[in-house]
């Protein structure tokens, strides 16, 4: 599988002040890489626009057309990061041995793709990029990120821990992996199911170059809900075991109510009565809300919409 055609699938949503940075560095490594014989001469960079509102495809399509190692995929609109990947790796799959995703601000080490091609000549499939450590990442952000983890784990999601969306594919595991047609992507619990031969390269996380965050807090939460979900009923049994909870309160109540007025030391008054009426009503509504989020899927993944449209690829 040596000098294999590689693809780096890089998402972008409004990059414009770092795609500069970024292109410099990847078309160094690619460069680099196809001097070493480790990667074939038609290896490329495939930046997919996620339907940016300022001049990320004007700088992809300028280096493009400057540069034939440089492709520019431009979506007809936003759909999300794990659309515009799965956009990607779907349009590099048909001319490339190997995909690499790397979000555009390089926060992930490129360096560590030399060692996860190597890994892939080695018969893997699947490499996986894990973050050594969370050293650069705030207390509230690296705190949230373990209990994201062990969250997923809890509800019995398959992911690798610390590993976000920097891996390595061959071409037989994202033609597998296309198969899926979800239309709520979690690739990070897609990934592991596949089956084929993995492993990881560890790495240290870096600092954003340039420009923002395009992972909120809100969208952090709604993408831990489309992981949950996605891939476990787990939360809809947590229901029932909830249900049987407060069946043993309430019959503990009727013990207690019914011993205390055979003592004659019934007390009337209707803040316990309220408390519990509120308890129970909010308990209720978040059951309701769990139930919904599962029939919101269903009703998204019975529509059967495409994942994404294509407006422009330039080559």
């Amino acid at each position: 599988m040596e000098n294999s055609t590689i693809a780096i699938v890089v998402p972008c949503f409004n990059e414009e002040e770092v795609l500069p940075q970024t292109n410099q560095q990847l078309r160094a490594l690619l460069d680099g890489m196809m001097r070493d014989r480790l990667v074939g001469e038609g290896s490329y960079i495939l930046y997919v626009d996620d339907g940016s509102r300022d001049r990320t495809w004007e700088i992809i399509a300028g280096y493009s057309e400057a540069d034939a190692l440089v492709r520019g995929l431009k979506l007809a609109g936003n759909v999300g990061h794990q659309n515009a990947l799965m956009a990607g790796l779907d349009t590099a799959r048909q001319d490339a041995d190997v995909t690499v995703s790397i979000d555009a601000d390089l926060q992930d080490d490129i360096n560590a793709i030399p060692e996860m091609v190597k890994k892939y000549n080695e018969d893997c499939d699947i490499v996986y990029g894990v973050r050594r450590k969370r050293s650069t990442d705030t207390f509230f952000k690296r705190t949230t990120a373990q209990l994201f983890y062990r969250f997923m784990t809890s509800m019995g999601v398959k992911s690798v821990y610390n590993h976000a969306d920097f891996r390595l594919m061959s071409r037989r595991a994202v033609d597998a992996l296309c198969q899926y047609e979800e239309r709520n992507l979690f690739l990070r619990g897609l990934v592991p199911l596949l089956g084929y031969k993995t492993d990881q390269v560890f790495y240290d996380r870096l600092e954003r170059q340039a420009g923002e965050s395009k992972y909120p807090l809100s969208k952090m939460l709604s993408f831990a809900i489309d992981g949950v979900t996605s891939f476990s009923v787990k939360p809809l049994r947590l229901i029932f075991d909830l249900g049987l909870i407060f069946l043993l309160i309430s019959l503990g109540i009727l013990v207690y109510v019914i011993v205390a007025l055979c003592k004659g030391n019934g007390v009337q008054g209707w803040a316990s009565l309220m408390l519990s009426i509120w308890f129970v009503g909010g308990c209720v509504l978040i059951c309701l809300s769990i139930i919904a989020a599962y029939i919101g899927r269903i009703y998204t993944e019975g529509k059967h919409r495409p994942r994404y449209n294509i407006e422009k690829y330039v080559k």
